[in-house]
């Protein structure tokens, strides 16, 4: 029975952890998708190179950009001849472009009022002809985004509930088999807590073991994916690991510790004939 309890705890400490790293893959890709917007800062065309550093170092000190590509006028040109097949110099007899910077704005920024915040900053540039992003599909990311995470905080939650009860429901049944050695020790004389303790000390060591043993598994699938299948879920820091860590064995101890003293405590209280009802 407790061999069968604990490999029911690990199996919803796995499914715990799934969740986590799910999620953590979520926000991941969001933070991603985020830095890939683009904002395009024109200069005027008699900027003179002192000025582009000027404003190099103005860009640089901000914190908005998680990543800033300047494009001289002459690698404008190179690419337009590249994608287009003709030269806009011999018709016009003089280079059209413009200096310009594409500018990734970091996840926290790369927002409908970031976005309009790092606009009107770059405005105020004098360097800075014009500003252009698409302020329409910023603005349709960030309802989607939204929408995306109230649909999986719910998911998330109903999952982590339904885990709860089966580890608590698998715990009562493991301490249901023991309801009459628990009936005996009541008759004797022992008290609560020398009662609860050595059920609580059992399942506690049952719920760490059985975390330790689903971060295992996540831990092995998680490096498979990535060293065999170029899958990168979510960044491997420390603060990821310490959150998966944290609650899956969190989950597992306080759930255990709980379900052992709620279940041993309704045993503890009931007579011996009710014993025999349920």
């Amino acid at each position: 029975m407790y061999f069968t309890a604990a490999i029911s705890v690990f199996l919803v400490l796995l499914m715990i952890g799934v969740e986590c790293v799910l999620l953590l893959s979520a926000v991941n890709a969001v933070s991603h998708f985020k830095e890939n917007a683009v904002v395009t800062a024109m200069l005027s065309g008699n900027v003179d190179s002192v000025g582009i550093a000027q404003v190099d170092s103005q860009l640089h000190a901000w914190p908005y950009f998680s990543k800033i590509e300047f494009t001289s006028r002459q690698q404008a040109l190179e690419q337009h001849i590249d994608e287009l097949g003709e030269d806009p110099t011999e018709l016009l007899g003089f280079n059209p472009l413009f200096d310009s910077y594409d500018l990734h704005p970091t996840a926290e920024y790369s927002t409908p009022e970031g976005m309009e915040e790092i606009a009107e900053k770059l405005e105020e540039l004098p360097q800075v002809d014009r500003v252009m992003y698409q302020k329409d599909l910023v603005q349709q990311i960030e309802r989607n985004i939204n929408k995306a995470s109230v649909v999986l905080m719910l998911v998330a939650i109903v999952l982590l509930l339904i885990a709860m009860l089966l580890i608590v429901n698998t715990i009562r049944l493991q301490i249901y088999s023991k309801r009459f050695l628990i009936n005996t020790m009541t008759l004797v004389g022992a008290t609560g807590w020398h009662i609860k303790a050595p059920f609580v000390g059992k399942n506690v060591l049952m719920g760490l073991i059985a975390g330790l043993c689903a971060l295992l598994v996540l831990g092995l699938s998680v490096l498979y994916l990535r060293d065999h299948m170029d899958i990168i879920l979510f960044p491997l820091n420390a603060e990821n690991i310490l959150i998966i860590s944290g609650v899956v064995l969190g989950c597992g101890l306080m759930l255990t510790l709980l379900a052992s003293l709620i279940a041993t405590g309704r045993y503890i209280r009931m007579s011996t004939d009710t014993m025999y009802e349920i």
